[in-house]
């Protein structure tokens, strides 16, 4: 699941709204919308970004925290090492490798780490 299909279906549960009638509602396949939540396809439009904002009633803030979900939620990344030290680019090779393998909680603090949030 990406960021932004884990904050859709967040969005979704909070409002008692199933999958099927979000979909019907903004006129998209169920099998789409699904495969949008759980990271099978790309990032969503910025049409249909702007008509899940509108949908949901989010505005301003909340739609652009949306928009940054989406931007951080294509489920196959490509990493450009070119130009950086050697580590680097193992760095990412590694990680790409075994990412699957990576326990979930090592994965938050890796994220919180990265973002700046980690606690010491």
């Amino acid at each position: 699941m990406t960021p932004f299909g884990a904050k859709l279906r967040e969005l979704r549960a909070q409002r008692g709204i199933s999958l099927k009638q979000m979909a019907a509602d903004l006129q998209l396949s169920p099998a789409y919308l699904s495969a949008l939540e759980h990271g099978r396809r790309g990032r969503p439009s910025p049409v249909l970004l702007i008509q899940i904002c509108q949908y949901f009633h989010r505005i301003w803030d909340d739609a652009e925290e949306l928009e940054r979900l989406a931007q951080l939620s294509h489920p196959r990344v490509t990493v450009d090492t070119s130009g950086l030290e050697p580590e680097a680019t193992e760095l990412a090779n590694l990680l790409a490798e075994r990412i699957h393998d990576i326990d979930p909680a090592l994965v938050r603090r890796m994220l919180a780490l990265l973002k700046g949030t980690a606690k010491e």
